[in-house]
Formats: C-alpha cells, sequence, structure tokens
C-alpha cells in the first residue's frame, strides 16, 4: 500500500465504508473496484477497477498489488484488460489515472497500456499529482 493514500490499512470502519462506497459505484455506474486474482484462483494478488472520486465525470484507473507480483506485467495486463472491459462492456470512450510523481513504476504500467500524461496538478497540501490519460 505504498502508493494508495498515506500508506496505511483501513481501519474495520474505513474498511465498511469503501465497501459501501464501491457497492454504490456498481449500483450507479455498473462498475467499481474488484480483487485481482492469479490465473490459478488460488491467491489475492491485489486489486483495482474504475472509480469516479468525488463525483468526477471521468472514470479513473486504480490498482494496487503485492509487491511479490511487481515488475512481472501483471500490473500491464490488468489495467489493459480493465481498460477493454470499460471499452466495450460499459462504452467509455476515455480514462484518467492519477499517480504520485515519485511513482515511476505505475507511470511506466500507464503508458505501455495507452495513457499519455495531461497535467500535473498542485494539490490542497501542495503535493503534485500526475495525470494520465486515455482515450478508448
Amino acid at each position: 500500500v505504498r502508493w494508495v493514500d498515506d500508506g496505511q490499512a483501513l481501519s474495520s470502519s474505513e474498511a465498511a465504508r469503501w465497501m459501501d462506497v464501491t457497492f454504490s459505484n456498481y449500483q450507479k455506474y455498473g462498475y467499481g473496484m474488484f480483487a485481482v486474482e492469479e490465473n490459478s484462483g488460488a491467491k489475492t494478488i491485489g486489486f483495482g477497477g474504475l472509480i469516479h472520486p468525488k463525483g468526477q465525470v471521468d472514470a479513473e484507473v486504480k490498482y494496487a498489488f503485492l509487491p511479490e507480483v511487481w515488475n512481472d506485467g501483471c500490473a500491464t495486463e490488468f489495467v489493459r484488460g480493465l481498460l477493454e472491459w470499460a471499452k466495450y462492456a460499459h462504452g467509455l470512450a476515455r480514462a484518467i489515472a492519477t499517480v504520485a510523481p515519485e511513482n515511476l513504476a505505475s507511470q511506466r504500467v500507464l503508458v505501455k497500456s495507452g495513457f499519455r500524461h495531461s497535467e500535473t496538478r498542485i494539490e490542497s497540501d501542495e503535493t503534485r499529482t500526475e495525470v494520465f490519460e486515455v482515450q478508448l
């Protein structure tokens, strides 16, 4: 969870709220976050999906994987598959992704998956967020 929010695991109440938001997204958009398993289905190796934080118009790609599967192409395979599914199952024409400037690995995953850097946001706490976009 190094690159997820503050890097700390969710409390029980935060996890319950996260599940409520996820169920709400599925009701509203037909998609949300889900677990990612190994091809064999034997082990959950991460999570990912599409969200609309704070009602944002564009669907945003989110994902996180266990360190043991980093650098094996899993994230790129997931993002490419997610984008295909978003386009063909939900008719999405565009998606974005936000990344910490230091998270070069995720930036490479996004570029390999067809995204291009579109802007650098300065957040309210003065931190930077890199924004990537893709046309589907």
